[in-house]
Protein backbone atom coordinates (compact mmCIF):
# COMPACT_ATOMS: atom_id res chain seq x y z
CA UNK A 1 0.00 0.00 0.00
CA UNK A 2 1.30 3.44 -0.92
CA UNK A 3 1.66 5.81 2.01
CA UNK A 4 0.30 9.30 1.27
CA UNK A 5 2.96 11.94 0.96
CA UNK A 6 1.63 14.03 3.84
CA UNK A 7 1.90 11.06 6.25
CA UNK A 8 5.46 10.05 5.47
CA UNK A 9 8.02 10.60 8.22
CA UNK A 10 11.23 9.62 6.53
CA UNK A 11 14.42 10.64 8.30
CA UNK A 12 15.97 13.88 7.21
CA UNK A 13 18.44 13.59 4.39
CA UNK A 14 21.96 14.97 4.23
CA UNK A 15 21.74 18.74 3.76
CA UNK A 16 22.51 20.07 0.34
CA UNK A 17 25.11 22.70 -0.37
CA UNK A 18 25.64 24.98 -3.29
CA UNK A 19 29.24 23.74 -3.57
CA UNK A 20 29.41 19.93 -4.03
CA UNK A 21 33.00 19.87 -2.84
CA UNK A 22 32.27 21.72 0.37
CA UNK A 23 31.08 20.02 3.56
CA UNK A 24 27.99 21.51 5.19
CA UNK A 25 28.50 23.75 8.21
CA UNK A 26 27.71 22.85 11.80
CA UNK A 27 24.20 24.29 11.78
CA UNK A 28 22.73 22.10 8.97
CA UNK A 29 23.97 19.09 10.92
CA UNK A 30 22.60 20.21 14.28
CA UNK A 31 19.34 21.78 13.11
CA UNK A 32 17.28 18.53 12.85
CA UNK A 33 18.40 17.51 16.34
CA UNK A 34 17.63 20.94 17.82
CA UNK A 35 14.29 21.04 16.04
CA UNK A 36 13.29 17.63 17.35
CA UNK A 37 14.34 18.48 20.92
CA UNK A 38 12.53 21.84 20.74
CA UNK A 39 9.42 20.11 19.42
CA UNK A 40 9.24 17.39 22.06
CA UNK A 41 10.14 19.73 24.91
CA UNK A 42 7.52 22.17 23.69
CA UNK A 43 4.80 19.54 23.49
CA UNK A 44 5.55 17.56 26.66
CA UNK A 45 7.09 20.13 29.05
CA UNK A 46 5.17 23.22 27.97
CA UNK A 47 2.18 22.37 30.22
CA UNK A 48 4.42 22.65 33.27
CA UNK A 49 5.91 25.90 31.97
CA UNK A 50 2.41 27.20 31.26
CA UNK A 51 1.20 26.47 34.81
CA UNK A 52 4.30 28.08 36.32
CA UNK A 53 3.80 31.13 34.09
CA UNK A 54 0.12 31.54 34.96
CA UNK A 55 0.77 31.25 38.71
CA UNK A 56 3.69 33.64 38.33
CA UNK A 57 1.40 36.12 36.58
CA UNK A 58 -1.00 35.95 39.51
CA UNK A 59 1.90 36.53 41.90
CA UNK A 60 2.74 39.87 40.27
CA UNK A 61 -0.30 41.45 41.94
CA UNK A 62 0.57 40.07 45.39
CA UNK A 63 2.30 43.18 46.86
CA UNK A 64 -0.72 45.42 46.25
CA UNK A 65 -3.14 42.80 47.53
CA UNK A 66 -1.06 42.35 50.66
CA UNK A 67 -0.97 46.09 51.37
CA UNK A 68 -4.73 46.36 51.06
CA UNK A 69 -5.68 43.14 52.86
CA UNK A 70 -3.42 43.63 55.90
CA UNK A 71 -3.33 47.40 56.19
CA UNK A 72 -5.05 47.31 59.61
CA UNK A 73 -2.22 45.14 60.89
CA UNK A 74 0.75 46.83 59.26
CA UNK A 75 -0.20 50.52 59.58
CA UNK A 76 -0.81 52.74 62.62
CA UNK A 77 -1.54 56.38 63.39
CA UNK A 78 1.56 58.11 64.83
CA UNK A 79 0.92 59.36 68.39
CA UNK A 80 3.86 60.62 70.41
CA UNK A 81 6.94 58.60 71.34
CA UNK A 82 7.08 54.80 70.84
CA UNK A 83 7.14 52.57 73.91
CA UNK A 84 10.33 50.48 74.42
CA UNK A 85 10.70 47.53 72.03
CA UNK A 86 11.01 45.17 74.99
CA UNK A 87 7.48 46.13 76.11
CA UNK A 88 6.17 45.63 72.59
CA UNK A 89 7.69 42.13 72.46
CA UNK A 90 6.16 41.38 75.87
CA UNK A 91 2.74 42.43 74.54
CA UNK A 92 3.18 40.19 71.52
CA UNK A 93 4.15 37.32 73.83
CA UNK A 94 0.99 37.84 75.87
CA UNK A 95 -1.05 37.52 72.68
CA UNK A 96 0.96 34.52 71.51
CA UNK A 97 2.07 32.59 74.60
CA UNK A 98 3.47 29.59 72.73
CA UNK A 99 6.45 29.34 70.39
CA UNK A 100 9.80 31.12 70.21
CA UNK A 101 10.49 34.63 68.99
CA UNK A 102 12.67 34.27 65.90
CA UNK A 103 12.70 37.86 64.60
CA UNK A 104 11.54 41.37 65.40
CA UNK A 105 10.94 43.75 62.50
CA UNK A 106 11.45 47.35 63.54
CA UNK A 107 8.87 49.78 62.06
CA UNK A 108 10.35 51.17 58.84
CA UNK A 109 8.24 54.33 58.95
CA UNK A 110 6.36 56.39 61.53
CA UNK A 111 3.03 54.93 60.44
CA UNK A 112 4.08 51.26 60.53
CA UNK A 113 3.59 48.65 63.25
CA UNK A 114 6.21 46.48 64.92
CA UNK A 115 6.21 42.87 63.75
CA UNK A 116 7.20 40.07 66.13
CA UNK A 117 7.62 36.69 64.44
CA UNK A 118 7.03 33.46 66.38
CA UNK A 119 7.43 29.78 65.65
CA UNK A 120 4.02 28.11 65.71
CA UNK A 121 3.08 24.44 65.63
CA UNK A 122 -0.36 25.20 64.18
CA UNK A 123 0.94 26.54 60.86
CA UNK A 124 2.46 24.53 57.97
CA UNK A 125 6.15 23.70 57.87
CA UNK A 126 8.40 26.67 57.02
CA UNK A 127 5.62 29.06 58.06
CA UNK A 128 5.55 31.24 61.19
CA UNK A 129 3.09 33.49 63.03
CA UNK A 130 3.54 37.26 62.82
CA UNK A 131 2.09 39.38 65.63
CA UNK A 132 1.69 43.13 64.98
CA UNK A 133 2.01 45.68 67.77
CA UNK A 134 1.23 49.40 67.74
CA UNK A 135 4.59 50.95 68.73
CA UNK A 136 2.93 54.01 70.30
CA UNK A 137 0.44 52.21 72.53
CA UNK A 138 1.96 48.75 72.93
CA UNK A 139 -1.39 47.25 71.91
CA UNK A 140 -1.52 44.14 69.72
CA UNK A 141 -3.31 44.82 66.44
CA UNK A 142 -3.62 41.20 65.36
CA UNK A 143 -1.67 38.25 64.01
CA UNK A 144 -1.47 36.28 60.79
CA UNK A 145 0.59 33.37 59.58
CA UNK A 146 3.54 34.29 57.38
CA UNK A 147 6.14 32.75 55.12
CA UNK A 148 9.40 34.61 55.40
CA UNK A 149 8.58 38.20 54.61
CA UNK A 150 5.17 37.49 53.09
CA UNK A 151 1.82 37.53 54.87
CA UNK A 152 -1.33 35.45 54.40
CA UNK A 153 -2.56 35.80 50.81
CA UNK A 154 0.84 36.67 49.37
CA UNK A 155 2.35 33.62 51.06
CA UNK A 156 -0.50 31.54 49.61
CA UNK A 157 0.22 32.80 46.09
CA UNK A 158 3.93 32.22 46.59
CA UNK A 159 3.33 28.60 47.56
CA UNK A 160 0.92 28.15 44.65
CA UNK A 161 3.68 29.24 42.28
CA UNK A 162 6.32 27.08 43.98
CA UNK A 163 4.49 23.81 44.51
CA UNK A 164 0.75 24.18 43.75
CA UNK A 165 0.13 23.59 47.48
CA UNK A 166 1.20 19.97 47.02
CA UNK A 167 4.23 20.11 49.31
CA UNK A 168 7.50 18.39 48.36
CA UNK A 169 5.85 16.51 45.49
CA UNK A 170 4.55 19.73 44.00
CA UNK A 171 8.02 21.26 43.97
CA UNK A 172 8.96 18.88 41.17
CA UNK A 173 6.61 20.64 38.77
CA UNK A 174 8.28 24.02 39.19
CA UNK A 175 11.77 22.52 39.03
CA UNK A 176 10.82 20.68 35.84
CA UNK A 177 9.56 23.93 34.32
CA UNK A 178 12.69 25.87 35.32
CA UNK A 179 14.97 23.04 34.17
CA UNK A 180 13.54 22.96 30.65
CA UNK A 181 12.65 26.61 30.14
CA UNK A 182 16.18 27.66 29.23
CA UNK A 183 16.59 24.64 26.94
CA UNK A 184 13.41 25.46 25.05
CA UNK A 185 14.39 29.15 24.87
CA UNK A 186 17.93 28.53 23.60
CA UNK A 187 16.69 25.90 21.14
CA UNK A 188 14.23 28.42 19.77
CA UNK A 189 17.02 31.00 19.52
CA UNK A 190 19.18 28.59 17.51
CA UNK A 191 16.32 27.93 15.11
CA UNK A 192 15.70 31.68 14.82
CA UNK A 193 19.39 32.33 14.09
CA UNK A 194 19.29 29.61 11.47
CA UNK A 195 16.49 31.48 9.72
CA UNK A 196 18.42 34.73 10.07
CA UNK A 197 21.45 33.23 8.31
CA UNK A 198 19.19 32.31 5.42
CA UNK A 199 17.07 35.46 5.29
CA UNK A 200 19.89 37.98 5.59
CA UNK A 201 20.91 37.24 2.01
CA UNK A 202 17.59 38.36 0.57
CA UNK A 203 17.08 41.35 2.86
CA UNK A 204 14.40 39.93 5.10
CA UNK A 205 16.05 40.59 8.43
CA UNK A 206 13.14 42.80 9.52
CA UNK A 207 10.91 39.72 9.60
CA UNK A 208 13.14 38.24 12.29
CA UNK A 209 12.26 41.02 14.75
CA UNK A 210 8.66 41.61 13.69
CA UNK A 211 6.00 39.07 12.66
CA UNK A 212 5.40 38.47 8.96
CA UNK A 213 1.87 39.83 8.53
CA UNK A 214 1.76 38.72 4.90
CA UNK A 215 2.18 35.06 5.80
CA UNK A 216 -0.85 32.82 6.25
CA UNK A 217 -1.69 29.63 8.08
CA UNK A 218 1.04 27.85 9.98
CA UNK A 219 3.77 30.15 8.60
CA UNK A 220 2.09 33.16 10.18
CA UNK A 221 1.71 31.38 13.52
CA UNK A 222 5.37 30.32 13.38
CA UNK A 223 6.42 33.91 12.65
CA UNK A 224 4.57 35.22 15.71
CA UNK A 225 5.89 32.35 17.87
CA UNK A 226 9.49 33.02 16.86
CA UNK A 227 9.36 36.79 17.20
CA UNK A 228 7.65 36.73 20.61
CA UNK A 229 10.17 34.16 21.82
CA UNK A 230 13.15 36.22 20.72
CA UNK A 231 11.90 39.38 22.41
CA UNK A 232 11.35 37.42 25.64
CA UNK A 233 14.65 35.54 25.55
CA UNK A 234 16.72 37.42 28.15
CA UNK A 235 13.85 37.61 30.61
CA UNK A 236 13.04 33.93 30.16
CA UNK A 237 16.65 32.90 30.76
CA UNK A 238 16.79 35.04 33.92
CA UNK A 239 13.58 33.43 35.21
CA UNK A 240 14.92 29.95 34.50
CA UNK A 241 18.28 30.49 36.20
CA UNK A 242 16.82 32.21 39.25
CA UNK A 243 14.08 29.60 39.51
CA UNK A 244 16.69 26.82 39.58
CA UNK A 245 18.41 28.42 42.57
CA UNK A 246 15.25 27.68 44.63
CA UNK A 247 14.78 24.16 43.30
CA UNK A 248 15.37 21.04 45.34
CA UNK A 249 17.90 19.10 43.25
CA UNK A 250 19.50 21.61 40.89
CA UNK A 251 19.35 24.20 43.67
CA UNK A 252 21.47 21.97 45.91
CA UNK A 253 24.09 21.63 43.15
CA UNK A 254 24.07 25.38 42.54
CA UNK A 255 24.52 25.92 46.28
CA UNK A 256 27.57 23.64 46.33
CA UNK A 257 29.13 25.52 43.42
CA UNK A 258 28.47 28.89 45.05
CA UNK A 259 30.00 27.68 48.31
CA UNK A 260 33.07 26.26 46.56
CA UNK A 261 33.63 29.52 44.69
CA UNK A 262 32.83 31.73 47.74
CA UNK A 263 29.82 33.25 46.00
CA UNK A 264 27.53 32.99 49.03
CA UNK A 265 26.26 35.88 51.15
CA UNK A 266 28.60 36.49 54.12
CA UNK A 267 27.07 36.97 57.56
CA UNK A 268 28.52 38.49 60.72
CA UNK A 269 29.98 36.08 63.25
CA UNK A 270 27.59 35.44 66.13
CA UNK A 271 29.61 33.12 68.34
CA UNK A 272 30.55 34.68 71.68
CA UNK A 273 33.40 32.21 72.25
CA UNK A 274 35.29 32.64 69.02
CA UNK A 275 38.22 34.31 70.79
CA UNK A 276 39.15 36.72 73.57
CA UNK A 277 40.32 36.28 77.17
CA UNK A 278 38.87 34.11 79.92
CA UNK A 279 37.55 37.25 81.62
CA UNK A 280 35.71 38.21 78.45
CA UNK A 281 34.21 34.74 78.21
CA UNK A 282 33.03 35.01 81.80
CA UNK A 283 31.49 38.38 80.94
CA UNK A 284 29.60 36.85 78.01
CA UNK A 285 28.49 33.99 80.22
CA UNK A 286 26.64 36.44 82.42
CA UNK A 287 24.30 37.28 79.53
CA UNK A 288 20.58 36.98 80.08
CA UNK A 289 20.63 34.26 77.42
CA UNK A 290 21.96 31.84 80.06
CA UNK A 291 18.69 31.93 82.01
CA UNK A 292 15.88 29.42 81.59
CA UNK A 293 13.60 32.10 80.18
CA UNK A 294 14.39 32.64 76.47
CA UNK A 295 12.42 35.90 76.50
CA UNK A 296 14.66 37.38 79.21
CA UNK A 297 17.17 38.38 76.55
CA UNK A 298 14.76 41.07 75.30
CA UNK A 299 14.95 43.07 78.54
CA UNK A 300 18.00 41.89 80.53
CA UNK A 301 21.55 42.91 79.68
CA UNK A 302 21.62 45.25 76.73
CA UNK A 303 18.11 44.11 75.83
CA UNK A 304 16.51 44.56 72.45
CA UNK A 305 16.41 48.33 72.87
CA UNK A 306 20.17 48.39 73.43
CA UNK A 307 20.69 46.26 70.34
CA UNK A 308 18.54 48.66 68.32
CA UNK A 309 20.57 51.63 69.59
CA UNK A 310 23.81 49.90 68.60
CA UNK A 311 22.41 49.18 65.14
CA UNK A 312 21.41 52.81 64.64
CA UNK A 313 24.79 54.02 65.88
CA UNK A 314 26.37 51.66 63.33
CA UNK A 315 24.41 53.37 60.56
CA UNK A 316 21.94 50.58 59.80
CA UNK A 317 18.77 51.84 58.17
CA UNK A 318 15.29 50.50 57.48
CA UNK A 319 13.85 47.95 56.96
CA UNK A 320 15.72 46.52 59.96
CA UNK A 321 15.42 43.00 61.40
CA UNK A 322 16.59 42.05 64.88
CA UNK A 323 17.28 38.34 65.43
CA UNK A 324 17.70 37.20 69.07
CA UNK A 325 20.59 34.90 70.10
CA UNK A 326 20.10 31.26 69.22
CA UNK A 327 21.58 30.15 72.56
CA UNK A 328 23.71 31.36 75.48
CA UNK A 329 26.86 31.38 73.35
CA UNK A 330 25.42 33.46 70.51
CA UNK A 331 25.03 37.15 69.81
CA UNK A 332 22.18 39.24 68.50
CA UNK A 333 22.02 39.93 64.76
CA UNK A 334 20.78 43.24 63.39
CA UNK A 335 20.39 43.26 59.61
CA UNK A 336 19.02 45.58 56.96
CA UNK A 337 16.62 44.00 54.49
CA UNK A 338 16.12 46.63 51.79
CA UNK A 339 15.41 44.40 48.80
CA UNK A 340 14.36 47.07 46.32
CA UNK A 341 16.83 49.23 44.42
CA UNK A 342 19.28 50.32 45.70
CA UNK A 343 19.55 47.22 47.87
CA UNK A 344 21.01 47.34 51.39
CA UNK A 345 21.95 44.30 53.45
CA UNK A 346 24.47 45.66 55.97
CA UNK A 347 24.47 43.48 59.09
CA UNK A 348 26.11 43.42 62.51
CA UNK A 349 26.29 41.12 65.52
CA UNK A 350 25.81 42.58 69.00
CA UNK A 351 26.85 41.34 72.44
CA UNK A 352 23.59 40.58 74.35
CA UNK A 353 25.12 41.58 77.70
CA UNK A 354 26.92 44.83 76.87
CA UNK A 355 25.33 45.87 73.59
CA UNK A 356 28.77 46.18 72.01
CA UNK A 357 29.22 45.66 68.29
CA UNK A 358 31.07 42.36 67.73
CA UNK A 359 31.24 41.95 63.97
CA UNK A 360 30.05 43.67 60.81
CA UNK A 361 29.44 42.68 57.17
CA UNK A 362 28.39 45.31 54.67
CA UNK A 363 26.61 44.63 51.41
CA UNK A 364 29.44 46.45 49.61
CA UNK A 365 31.77 43.65 50.74
CA UNK A 366 29.66 40.82 49.32
CA UNK A 367 31.19 38.88 46.39
CA UNK A 368 29.95 40.18 43.04
CA UNK A 369 28.25 36.90 42.18
CA UNK A 370 26.40 36.92 45.51
CA UNK A 371 25.12 40.41 44.68
CA UNK A 372 24.12 39.37 41.15
CA UNK A 373 22.30 36.31 42.49
CA UNK A 374 20.35 38.45 44.94
CA UNK A 375 19.46 41.01 42.27
CA UNK A 376 18.30 38.36 39.77
CA UNK A 377 16.18 36.66 42.43
CA UNK A 378 14.75 40.03 43.50
CA UNK A 379 13.83 40.78 39.89
CA UNK A 380 12.24 37.32 39.59
CA UNK A 381 10.09 38.09 42.62
CA UNK A 382 9.10 41.53 41.32
CA UNK A 383 10.59 43.45 44.25
CA UNK A 384 13.85 44.84 42.87
CA UNK A 385 12.35 47.79 40.98
CA UNK A 386 8.91 47.98 42.55
CA UNK A 387 5.87 48.48 40.33
CA UNK A 388 8.03 48.72 37.18
CA UNK A 389 9.44 45.29 37.98
CA UNK A 390 5.94 43.90 38.52
CA UNK A 391 4.71 45.29 35.21
CA UNK A 392 7.73 43.88 33.38
CA UNK A 393 7.13 40.45 34.92
CA UNK A 394 3.45 40.58 34.00
CA UNK A 395 4.33 41.46 30.39
CA UNK A 396 6.91 38.67 30.33
CA UNK A 397 4.40 36.17 31.69
CA UNK A 398 1.72 37.19 29.17
CA UNK A 399 4.24 36.95 26.34
CA UNK A 400 5.41 33.51 27.49
CA UNK A 401 1.82 32.28 27.70
CA UNK A 402 1.21 33.59 24.17
CA UNK A 403 4.38 31.94 22.82
CA UNK A 404 3.40 28.61 24.42
CA UNK A 405 -0.12 28.69 23.02
CA UNK A 406 1.21 29.65 19.60
CA UNK A 407 3.52 26.66 19.77
CA UNK A 408 0.59 24.35 20.42
CA UNK A 409 -1.28 26.02 17.58
CA UNK A 410 1.64 25.23 15.27
CA UNK A 411 1.50 21.60 16.39
CA UNK A 412 -2.24 21.48 15.74
CA UNK A 413 -1.71 22.83 12.23
CA UNK A 414 0.74 20.01 11.50
CA UNK A 415 -2.14 17.56 11.44
CA UNK A 416 -2.57 15.47 8.27
CA UNK A 417 -4.56 17.21 5.58
CA UNK A 418 -8.25 16.69 5.92
CA UNK A 419 -7.90 15.40 9.49
CA UNK A 420 -10.95 15.84 11.64
CA UNK A 421 -11.60 15.48 15.34
CA UNK A 422 -8.88 15.08 17.95
CA UNK A 423 -5.90 14.26 15.73
CA UNK A 424 -2.67 15.99 16.64
CA UNK A 425 0.16 17.22 14.49
CA UNK A 426 2.93 14.98 13.25
CA UNK A 427 6.23 15.01 15.14
CA UNK A 428 9.45 16.23 13.61
CA UNK A 429 10.95 13.36 11.53
CA UNK A 430 13.31 10.90 13.21
CA UNK A 431 16.91 10.28 12.23
CA UNK A 432 18.53 13.55 13.32
CA UNK A 433 21.49 11.70 14.86
CA UNK A 434 22.48 10.33 11.46
CA UNK A 435 23.56 13.78 10.32
CA UNK A 436 26.13 14.20 13.11
CA UNK A 437 29.78 13.22 12.58
CA UNK A 438 30.96 11.07 15.46
CA UNK A 439 33.13 13.81 17.09
CA UNK A 440 30.12 16.13 17.18
CA UNK A 441 27.91 13.33 18.49
CA UNK A 442 30.38 12.56 21.29
CA UNK A 443 30.55 16.24 22.24
CA UNK A 444 26.74 16.50 22.31
CA UNK A 445 26.46 13.37 24.46
CA UNK A 446 29.12 14.59 26.93
CA UNK A 447 27.52 18.04 27.29
CA UNK A 448 24.08 16.45 27.71
CA UNK A 449 25.32 14.07 30.43
CA UNK A 450 27.07 16.86 32.36
CA UNK A 451 24.09 19.21 32.16
CA UNK A 452 21.69 16.37 32.98
CA UNK A 453 23.70 15.47 36.09
CA UNK A 454 23.83 19.10 37.27
CA UNK A 455 20.12 19.66 36.53
CA UNK A 456 18.65 16.25 37.46
CA UNK A 457 15.04 16.92 36.49
CA UNK A 458 16.24 17.82 33.01
CA UNK A 459 18.41 14.70 32.78
CA UNK A 460 15.77 12.27 34.03
CA UNK A 461 13.00 13.58 31.79
CA UNK A 462 15.34 13.70 28.78
CA UNK A 463 16.15 10.04 29.28
CA UNK A 464 12.42 9.41 29.50
CA UNK A 465 11.88 11.23 26.20
CA UNK A 466 14.58 9.14 24.51
CA UNK A 467 13.12 5.87 25.81
CA UNK A 468 9.61 6.76 24.64
CA UNK A 469 10.91 7.99 21.29
CA UNK A 470 12.92 4.79 20.76
CA UNK A 471 9.90 2.66 21.70
CA UNK A 472 7.67 4.53 19.24
CA UNK A 473 10.30 4.12 16.54
CA UNK A 474 10.59 0.39 17.21
CA UNK A 475 6.81 -0.09 17.03
CA UNK A 476 6.58 1.84 13.78
CA UNK A 477 9.54 -0.08 12.37
CA UNK A 478 7.79 -3.39 12.95
CA UNK A 479 4.66 -1.97 11.36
Amino acid sequence: MTVPTHLRTAPPTEPETTDPGRRPGWWPMLRPLVLRLHFYAGVLVAPFILVATVTGLLYTIAPQVEQIAYRELTHVTPAGEPVPLAEQVAAARAAHPDGTVIRVDVPEAADRSTRVVFTDETVPADYAMSVFVNPYTGQVQGQVRSYGQWLGFRAWLDELHRNLHLGAVGRQYSELAASWLWVVALGGLMLWLGRWRRDRQDRRIRRMLAPDLRATGRSRVMSWHAVVGVWLLLGVLALSVSGLTWSRFAGANIGEVRTALSWTEPTPATSLHGGGTAAEHAHHGSSAATTDDPDAVFSAGAGIDGVLATARDAGLGDPLYLVPPADSSSAWTAAENKRDWPTRYDAISVDPASGELLDRVDFADWPLMAKLTDWVIGAHMGILFGVVNQLALAALAIGLIAATLLGYRMWWLRRPRGARGLRFGRPVPRGAWRLLPWPVMVAVVVVTVVVGWFVPMLGVTLVGFLVVDAAIGAVRGRG
